[in-house]
């Protein structure tokens, strides 16, 4: 009986072990988002549409909901970020058959709904930031990640970040800017394109949880109300008791 818990312990640091395992001893970067900041998610849901949506899906959200939650109306979303469907209740998936993605890709590109809640937003954050050049034959994209290494996904962000290389000598545990080096800018700067990369990741991690800050904001509001009762029923058991020997 004593070892349940330990087998306990070893189930919940499996997927601690097996992301560790897959990188190359990069130290995991925190993007520090803000799912209060609408114009964040409005950018990173547009980044969202136009570089992820072609190969992956989000199959749990819908257009509405979404314009509701970051602040867009219908006829925005219509506009500036419906270009697979017209229908806004209609869910955000692709046209790409699994077989045609089996083709391209070797396999399935995953839906990316949950994928914040799956992998954590500092490792989607570390993971886009380190792609760099790999040249090797085996590599179908020319590219590879420090993160996740020989990832099956294109850089799609190449234009905008540039080509990175890797160093030759690194310390386990460095940040990404000590392994990896820009060889040719892209274009905007490395400083734009973080800032871009965290906006995404922020509009990932409304979709892996939409109802996170109303189910926060709900929160604050329920333990002042226990407060408050907890105040209200310590006055009425003292009053209740006060004559009781």
């Amino acid at each position: 009986m004593r070892k349940l818990p330990f087998l306990a312990v070893l189930l919940l640091l499996m997927p601690m072990v097996s992301i560790g395992a897959g990188s190359e001893g990069v130290k995991l970067l925190d993007p520090e988002i803000n799912l209060n900041d609408k114009s964040s998610l409005q950018r990173g849901g547009k980044l969202f549409i136009n570089y992820c949506l072609s190969c992956h899906s989000a199959s749990f959200m819908r257009y509405n909901r979404m314009a509701l939650d970051v602040g867009f109306t219908d006829d925005q979303m219509k506009k500036e970020m419906m270009f697979t469907t017209d229908k806004v209740g209609n869910v955000m998936e692709i046209a790409m058959s699994p077989e045609d993605a089996a083709l391209w890709f070797g396999t399935q590109p995953p839906d990316l709904s949950v994928i914040s809640r799956s992998k954590g937003v500092d490792w989607l954050y570390s993971y886009l930031l380190a792609f760099y050049e790999d040249l090797n034959p085996s590599r179908p994209f020319g590219v590879n990640n420090i993160v996740f290494p020989d990832v099956g996904m294109p850089h799609v962000f190449l234009e905008l970040q540039g080509t990175q290389r890797k160093r030759e000598e690194h310390e386990v545990g460095s940040d990404i800017g000590n392994v990896l080096e820009l060889v040719y800018p892209g274009t905007v700067s490395q400083d734009e394109y973080r800032s871009q990369v965290k906006d995404l990741i922020t509009f990932l991690a409304y979709l892996g949880e939409p109802a996170k800050v109303q189910r926060q904001e709900l929160g604050v509001w329920v333990l002042l109300f226990l407060a408050v009762f907890f105040v209200v029923s310590y006055l009425l058991k003292k009053e209740y008791w006060k004559n009781v020997h």
